[in-house]
C-alpha cells in the first residue's frame, strides 16, 4: 500500500477512528468493533487504538488463515 494512502487512513482515523478502521480492515472485524468500543468509551483511546490498528497490523494475514480450505 502506498504511503499516500496510509498518511490519509490515519488522518481519517484522527478524525473518526472506527471509519479509519473500517478502511483498512473492513466494518465486520473485531477491529473494528473494538475501536468503535474504545471510542465511545473515550475519543482519545479510540484514536490511539485506531493509529496502532492501521500502521502495525496486517490484515492480509488474518485473511489468508480464514479462507484456506480446511482439508489440504
Amino acid at each position: 500500500m502506498s504511503l499516500c494512502c496510509r498518511c490519509l487512513e490515519i488522518l481519517i482515523a484522527i478524525l473518526l477512528p472506527p471509519l479509519g478502521v473500517c478502511l483498512r480492515h473492513g466494518c465486520c472485524t473485531l477491529e473494528f468493533f473494538i475501536c468503535l468500543l474504545l471510542t465511545i468509551l473515550g475519543y482519545l483511546p479510540g484514536i490511539i487504538y485506531a493509529v496502532y490498528v492501521i500502521v502495525s497490523v496486517d490484515p492480509d494475514q488474518y485473511r489468508k488463515e480464514y479462507y484456506q480450505t480446511l482439508y489440504p
